[in-house]
């Protein structure tokens, strides 16, 4: 789907346009586009592709568990397959964090489809059950030591369906290189907003019971990350109020290689999300950040990083603040109108973080085929920020979602927010 990253062709023109967006040519009220079965399925693809499987739970006293498995190709050598798990107490500070490789990895399993898949560490089965209250649902299972296991079953509810932005095969790609029919390198993503989380996890030899809220991205960077972008950014915010809402986003930022001119007429920043209330998935959000030009859309989907400090142990100008809005035209053919959400969040600086779960080095977490791709690249030490806080989502919209919506509601919740730096931008301060 991409050309070899060991040979690439120049463009004719080298002012063409090299980085074509997820919502290039997409109308505002057709963002939301419904995921097919293939869309979930494991593509394993060759060539350079980092795919993940990514689940995020919160429960309500504060736990949060990511679950991620990954499968990695580079060029002509054999994939490697890793599974992450991490789970956190934000009462007690206490962190488990297990990363392994895994060994016998298969997708499809026997007897299943190939949006599940087996290894000796783990398993994602995917179960169906039509025309029920939560038609999909996800078994997660892992055994990775005596200090950390999981099992649960991760439920999407019939009115929240998954989505990625636009509609048909083409759906949920941004895509690099000049020509769109043979790109150099895409970015694909496809969620599922917001999720029922039931089950158990064994933490250093104790049981817990696991209950909460979350979502699930499959993904894919087709392309070597360090080239793909400079920055990523994700929240994820859950609330049992209003009989569950959750507002997710994702955006990364590209380096300036690629943008509207060719090389050097970057970086774009390219923005998802979506806002679900009610356990209704409620708008689905999508902007395109290009330098030097005005927004035209109406729809606002964009995260800012507010007083940035810099942090010695990692290089990079972290924030202070974090704030994230949504702005879109409602889903819900019976409650026409516009939803708008707004959330911030207070993270600390350096010596009195808030929140902080994690600084990961990325480099010394990721597989090994992947580290030799990128570690050597110059100006590339990738590092991300974990945080949970307790924060205030503020919600307008039509009245026919919920009562009292057009004054504006605020719910009270949890908000994981990750920001990842992998490269410095030349010029930015």
């Amino acid at each position: 789907m991409f050309s070899s990253f060991f040979s690439a062709s120049a463009p004719v023109d080298p002012h063409a346009p090299n980085f074509h967006s997820v919502n290039a040519n997409v109308p505002d009220s057709d963002l939301c586009g419904p995921l097919e079965a293939n869309d979930l399925e494991w593509t394993c693809a060759g060539g350079f592709a980092t795919e993940t499987q990514t689940f995020y739970a919160i429960a309500e006293d504060g736990r949060t568990i990511m679950f991620q498995a990954i499968h990695s190709s580079v060029g002509l050598w054999y994939p490697t397959i890793q599974l992450n798990c991490k789970v956190y107490d934000s009462k007690t500070g206490e962190r488990t964090w297990k990363s392994v490789n895994a060994a016998n990895f298969v997708t499809p399993p026997p007897g299943l489809d190939k949006r599940s898949s087996k290894s000796d560490q783990f398993s994602i089965t995917y179960r169906i059950n039509p025309g029920s209250e939560y038609p999909e649902s996800y078994l997660l299972s892992a055994n990775v030591g005596q200090d950390l296991q999981v099992s649960l079953e991760v439920s999407r509810p019939a009115s929240a369906p998954g989505w990625k932005i636009g509609k048909g095969e083409k759906g949920g790609f941004s895509y690099f290189g000049p020509d769109l029919e043979k790109p150099e390198g895409y970015v694909w993503h496809k969620f599922w907003p917001h999720l029922k989380y039931e089950g158990h996890i064994i933490v250093n030899g104790k049981a817990q019971a696991f209950s909460g809220a979350g979502m699930f991205v499959h993904a894919i960077q087709g392309m070597r990350p360090n080239l793909v972008a400079s920055a990523w950014n994700f929240h994820h915010f859950q609330s049992p109020e209003h009989n569950g809402v959750s507002a997710i986003m994702m955006e990364f930022t590209t380096c300036d290689t690629h943008g509207k001119q060719g090389a050097g007429s970057g970086p774009v920043k390219v923005n998802v999300g979506s806002v679900v209330i009610g356990q209704k998935l409620v708008t689905v959000t999508a902007e395109t950040t290009w330098p030097g030009e005005e927004r035209e859309s109406t729809v606002i989907s964009k995260t800012v990083h507010l007083n940035r400090i810099l942090d010695p142990e990692t290089g990079y100008k972290k924030p202070s603040q974090v704030s994230a809005e949504w702005s879109g035209p409602s889903v819900l053919s019976d409650a026409p109108g516009t939803v708008a959400a707004k959330i911030g969040m207070d993270v600390g600086d350096i010596e009195n973080p808030r929140g902080l779960m994690d600084l990961v080095d990325i480099l010394a977490e990721i597989p090994y085929v992947l580290k030799a791709a990128v570690s050597y690249v110059a100006g590339t030490k990738p590092y991300m920020y974990q945080w949970i806080n307790p924060a205030k989502l503020h919600i307008t919209g039509p009245d026919a979602i919920a009562e009292g919506l057009s004054n504006g509601v605020e719910v009270n919740g949890q908000l994981y927010t990750e920001s990842t730096f992998i490269s410095l931008i030349p010029g930015a301060d």
